[in-house]
């Protein structure tokens, strides 16, 4: 399959890490997530109900990453990738890249992300 939806910088504050100050301080996560879908139908009909509401998936990151907090983003990603796969059936795969730019590893960095990629 080579029909893909992106999105890029889903943002949301989350509370996740392995540090006390992570958890009550919280920070800032971006999500970027590529969809693998079948689009022929969607092209040909123009329709919504033969691709995914974006507004929908975007909702769907932001409520995981601002919500039940996790010490990993390996598992926020996994995470992700479940809820997205459960809910819309038209995604056959999805790779979702949760990056943590304020991760708190002695060093300036400009990003750590991580990637998880599920197919059914």
């Amino acid at each position: 399959m080579s029909d893909q939806i992106i999105l890029t910088g889903i943002h949301g504050f989350g509370y996740h890490g392995l540090f006390e100050s992570e958890r009550l301080n919280g920070q800032d996560f971006y999500v970027d997530l590529t969809l693998q879908i079948d689009l022929t139908s969607a092209a040909h009909s123009d329709a919504i109900n033969d691709t995914v509401n974006y507004a929908e998936i975007t909702e769907l990151t932001h409520r995981e990453i601002t919500t039940k907090p996790v010490n990993l983003i390996e598992k926020l990603a996994y995470r992700i990738a479940e809820r997205i796969l459960e809910i819309h059936p038209k995604v056959e795969s999805v790779t979702v890249t949760v990056h943590k730019p304020q991760a708190p590893v002695g060093i300036k960095i400009q990003d750590i992300s991580v990637v998880v990629t599920k197919a059914r």
